[in-house]
């Protein structure tokens, strides 16, 4: 069983005094799979859950993401990582509220290209996207269907990825509004407000 942390926020939670480490902010049905996967690197502390090709492997068989029996290689294991920081850059767009930088789609439109996304009608009439390949690209292939039904049934600008540049975790948006920025407001938020408050008194300091 995957136990998903914040190694750096909980450390930060205890020195401020908050409390230790919220829930991650999970995302409804697979869409959380998604949100899983983007936070297997943790930006802050540099651990990183792919690590090795084996790693890789485990991950998505612990998962249950189709493809995950083959053995993959390190050249999968770029491609995977690849995959992974795409959506991130998708993520941290939805949440300044703009259209996602071009590298990120094309690399995102090239991996559903190797998946050979097909779609498929289930017995109720349904359709959803699967993937005709094997493998990593039946691995990726199999994520970016999951995204593409998020987009469909409107969940998908919700998962949003941390505004702090050195966090950018990922998490999902339950605020009325979708206002929601940081994965944790009284981590990272208070650390950009912080930030910019020392920021305002140093350029009040300098002024002439």
């Amino acid at each position: 069983m995957n136990v998903e942390h914040h190694p750096d926020h909980a450390v930060t939670a205890q020195a401020t005094g908050t409390s230790v480490t919220a829930p991650p902010k999970d995302a409804p049905g697979e869409l959380n799979l998604v949100r899983r996967f983007v936070n297997t690197v943790d930006r802050e502390s540099g651990k990183e859950e792919l690590g090795s090709p084996q790693d890789l492997q485990d991950w998505l068989i612990a998962n249950g993401v189709p493809g995950a029996g083959a053995a993959f290689t390190a050249a999968d294991l770029r491609r995977a990582v690849t995959v992974r920081e795409a959506l991130r850059r998708l993520l941290l767009a939805n949440n300044e509220g703009v259209a996602p930088d071009e590298a990120a789609t094309a690399e995102l439109t090239a991996a559903g290209e190797r998946a050979r996304l097909t779609t498929v009608f289930a017995a109720d009439g349904r359709a959803h996207l699967v993937s005709a390949a094997r493998g990593i690209d039946a691995a990726l292939g199999h994520l970016l269907a999951v995204v593409y039904a998020a987009m469909e049934n409107g969940t998908w600008r919700r998962l949003k990825a941390c505004r702090n540049d050195t966090c950018q975790w990922a998490f999902y948006d339950h605020s009325k509004n979708r206002s929601g920025t940081w994965c944790q407001m009284s981590v990272c938020g208070s650390q950009l407000k912080a930030s910019a408050y020392r920021q305002r008194r140093k350029q009040a300091a300098e002024a002439p």
